[in-house]
């Protein structure tokens, strides 16, 4: 029977190998394409959050309106396909970064700071692969609705026992999301995510500029998400229940909303320029 030392060693040998293939060179070519491809969705979110202000008729201000524009625009399909192998491939190479720090799970002095990173690493994968593998639906000709989908999986949930504390849990777990965007967008905390030595000096203010603005925005965005989502818990009203377009319908309805979501379409934008500035000089590491 192999001693854990050896079994160690071997652990650490197959995360050399995996580690080589998250860090090829091919690899992080892919993944620049879907982080411009996450930029482009971002401002296509932000473009239809304006009309949807501006009291156009019923649009998809989310992601897979976004993706719904791509899908009817030339070449939509080669496209849509780009997007999602993109995403993918973003997804993999974000994730490749949990290679980097696990050794410090084995380390009790550094192991909830490294629990941490490694957390929004894998969290920051899980939202690439999402997104990407709904493009590839939609590439495929496949039909999705993000808001309906949220609302039937809330009903089914709560049906079950013990279902309204979770979807509680969950809307409780998205208002935290807001709020970590919101902080990281206060505190800048995002250029960590930029290579800031091979980025001219004179971008890093547009840079930081365009990303607390963004983050801010996605940061109110989804806070409301969360508090609607709460609403649904307890209320067992499945109606309320909505992703992103209905926070975004939510935002327009209120007084002085058309204003106000013309702020957040800003903000999405902002976003979706600062995905593009973070596909020309990426960094993938959180902490870095």
């Amino acid at each position: 029977m192999p001693s854990p030392r050896s079994l160690l060693d071997r652990v650490h040998r197959a995360v050399g190998h995996a580690r080589e293939v998250t860090d090829h060179p091919v690899l992080e070519a892919v993944a620049r394409v879907g982080l411009v491809a996450y930029g482009v969705v971002h401002l296509l979110i932000g473009w239809l959050a304006a009309q949807l202000a501006r009291g156009a008729g019923r649009t998809d201000a989310d992601q897979t309106g976004a993706l719904s524009t791509v899908a009817g625009s030339p070449g939509g399909s080669v496209l849509l396909w780009l997007i999602g192998l993109g995403l993918l491939a973003l997804a993999l190479w974000q994730a490749g970064e949990v290679l980097l720090w696990w050794p410090g799970l084995l380390d009790r002095a550094h192991r909830r700071r490294t629990a941490f990173v490694c957390a929004k690493c894998l969290a920051k994968a899980a939202v690439y692969a999402v997104l990407g593998g709904t493009a590839l639906l939609f590439a495929v000709g496949a039909e999705y609705e993000a808001d309906e989908r949220l609302r039937e999986l809330t009903g089914e949930t709560l049906e079950i026992p013990g279902g309204a504390a979770l979807v509680a849990g969950v809307a409780a777990g998205v208002v935290a999301v807001g709020a970590y965007s919101l902080v990281r967008g206060f505190t800048g905390g995002f250029m960590k995510d930029i290579d800031l030595p091979a980025a001219p000096d004179r971008w890093e203010p547009l840079i930081l500029a365009v990303g607390r603005v963004g983050y801010a925005a996605k940061g109110l965005a989804f806070g409301l998400v969360g508090v609607l989502l709460w609403r649904a818990a307890t209320s067992a009203d499945v109606s309320t229940a909505t992703g992103l377009d209905g926070a975004m319908t939510a935002i327009a309805g209120v007084r002085s909303g058309p204003w106000l979501l013309g702020g957040v379409a800003a903000g999405f934008a902002a976003f979706g320029l600062y995905a593009l500035a973070r596909a020309r000089y990426p960094d993938r590491d959180p902490s870095s």
